[in-house]
């Protein structure tokens, strides 16, 4: 169990657990996951952690392949920009470690962005809260316990 395991299951929602082995020197983790799973990377969202211009910290869940629009995801939190957040900051602020960083169950709960590309799938995978954990489940699912703003914010 993990803090996004024991959150996801204190919101109520299906899920399914999914692990594989976590290569550190992977060039990209979301995409080392999919293949790893056999997933499509369509399916499989990485946790991103931006800086908004007012100091707030957000979390965006995002297709593995894509990159995070940086002006988009500004425009819907209503910021005038974003940046990406230092690793070590977003680390603190969530209470994971990056490759494990999840939306569910956040040490500080950071206010979540879900890419809109997420409502095309039954499912979409989810990191678990630690290297090499995913969870599988819906995205209105995810999108309900997470509280998140379903939006594009890919690039």
């Amino acid at each position: 169990m993990t803090p996004a395991t024991r959150a996801a299951e204190a919101a109520g929602i299906p899920f399914r657990l999914l692990e594989y082995t976590y290569d550190p020197d992977a060039d990209a983790i979301g995409l080392h996951a999919a293949a790893s799973l056999g997933l499509d990377p369509a399916l499989v969202f990485k946790t991103l952690v931006a800086v908004l211009d007012s100091g707030e910290m957000v979390c965006a869940a995002i297709p593995s392949p894509a990159r995070l629009g940086l002006k988009a995801l500004a425009a819907a939190a209503s910021a005038k920009w974003a940046e990406m957040a230092p690793p070590a900051k977003a680390e603190r602020a969530t209470g994971y470690v990056v490759g494990g960083i999840s939306p569910f169950g956040q040490k500080k709960r950071l206010r979540c962005f879900l890419d809109a590309s997420a409502l095309a799938h039954p499912e979409i995978v989810l990191n678990g809260g630690r290297r090499g954990l995913q969870i599988l489940v819906s995205p209105a699912d995810a999108a309900k316990a997470l509280g998140a703003t379903v939006t594009a914010i890919s690039a």
